[in-house]
């Protein structure tokens, strides 16, 4: 999954004049004092790193001149921060309530449910769910289910205006082929983290913008925006020397920032494994969609394959519709012996039992009940799963995007998947749902 952070315009009007205000007074103190900083730095609240005196220790403002730049709005102490809108919500509901609850074997969901545990644990009510579901993972599966149903509370998934019936889609980890080193056939870049990218969270200052954070970067003493892809893909190539390996194929590539993880075969024939690290901080937008839209592709062939087939027919518009999507992922390299990606949630995803959901309607670790159906037919899909991941076009109470696994047929499965669901999630018996 592509893991970019979504902002409302109106944020985004409030709070670069606040940042700009903020990191220009550092920035004019630690160039009085080029000898120290390049520690973490709280600037208006706001915890980050001094952009600038790379080889100094601390960076502590002294007397920042905090005079509002044009159009800043006042100071307010009975203005609070606008709340985030609602996702959806959860309803409490009877297990006979739950449809087909005890028609999947929930061994898998155990076993992924699991994997979660070393993060949930650290929470009390937690921490003795985890130790049962531990001494149960050995059980025959009419006691996996007992367990589910004695320590959890069902409660059903609604949107907002109180539909039960939401989008599931697919996604999946892709299998790249690689190099090291730039050549005629490998000539597209996966970028590290640019050292010079800012990240602000938003909660140090507003704490009802609990996960929304900016991104920026410094330039001329000014707070930018950070550059977009058709600034980053250009000539000009300003994250080069960040490469951490060159892909042969661009749609390849952008899917893979899509999905936020993947493995590259190398041409030595080792296998690399990278995984989301960090964006840009522009909003995605579909470069299927804006294929559609102009007219370039049919609806029906708005996929990996459908796009793939597009650029190798038309390799002159490639570049043109990427920068459609101003979004730009970078990577990191991950340990090669992990069981899976890595989701949201810090832990390996387990193929067709992880879920990606919206964190802000569905708590990060629960187990989910999923009532859908397989991908391009009416058959029956439901399963339990785990809610360990979250993407940013992953937005509403009833909304899933279903893990398949790793490569290209779990690659084909995921591309047709665009169902309609049901959904419950299984809190602890005693889960404070919403705590002040």
């Amino acid at each position: 999954m592509s893991k970019s952070p979504l902002f409302a315009r109106p944020l985004r009007r409030l709070a670069w004049p606040l940042l700009a205000v903020s990191l220009t007074a550092a920035l004019s103190a630690c160039a009085r004092a080029p000898e120290r900083a390049n520690v973490p730095l709280s600037i208006a609240g706001v915890a980050t790193i001094c952009p600038v005196c790379p080889a100094c220790t601390v960076c502590t403002p002294a007397k920042p001149d905090l005079t509002p730049l044009p159009n800043f709005p006042p100071e307010r102490d009975d203005v609070a921060a606008p709340p985030e809108p609602l996702r959806g919500r959860l309803v409490r509901v009877a297990w006979n309530e739950v449809k087909q609850w005890g028609a999947d074997d929930p061994s898998g969901a155990l076993y992924a449910f699991l994997q979660g545990c070393p993060i949930l644990k650290a929470e009390p009510i937690w921490a003795a769910v985890c130790a049962k579901a531990e001494a149960t993972r050995q059980r025959p599966r009419g006691e996996i289910q007992r367990f589910f149903a004695s320590e959890f509370e069902p409660y059903q998934a609604l949107n907002l205006d109180g539909t039960e019936s939401g989008t599931v889609t697919g996604y999946y980890e892709p299998l790249l082929r690689g190099s090291r080193t730039k050549t005629a056939k490998f000539r597209y870049p996966l970028y590290a983290t640019p050292p010079d990218l800012l990240t602000i969270d938003m909660s140090e200052l507003y704490p009802d913008l609990k996960n929304r954070r900016l991104r920026g970067r410094i330039v001329g003493g000014k707070v930018l925006p950070y550059f977009e892809r058709s600034e980053i893909d250009s000539a000009s190539a300003p994250l080069k020397g960040l490469e951490i390996v060159w892909v042969d194929d661009p749609i390849e590539a952008l899917f893979l920032q899509i999905q936020g993880s993947g493995q590259i075969q190398l041409t030595d024939g080792k296998m690399l494994r990278v995984g989301y690290a960090d964006q840009n901080g522009h909003a995605f937008r579909s470069v299927a969609g804006a294929l559609v839209r102009r007219g370039e592709l049919k609806l029906a062939r708005a996929t990996l394959d459908g796009m793939k087939d597009w650029a190798r027919r038309n390799p002159q518009k490639v570049q043109q519709f990427m920068n459609t999507n101003p979004s730009y992922i970078f990577f990191k390299e991950l340990a090669p012996d992990l069981t899976g990606p890595i989701g949201t949630l810090g832990v390996p995803l387990t193929a067709e039992r992880s879920v990606a959901v919206d964190h802000r309607v569905i708590p990060l670790g629960v187990p989910v009940f999923l009532s859908t159906t397989y991908p391009g037919t009416k058959d029956a899909l439901t399963r339990l799963m785990v809610a360990q991941d979250t993407g940013g076009a992953i937005a509403g109470g009833v909304r899933a995007d279903f893990y398949w696994g790793f490569g290209d047929t779990a690659g084909a499965t995921a591309g047709k998947m665009k169902q309609a669901g049901k959904m419950w999630v299984l809190l602890p018996r005693g889960y404070e749902l919403n705590p002040k």
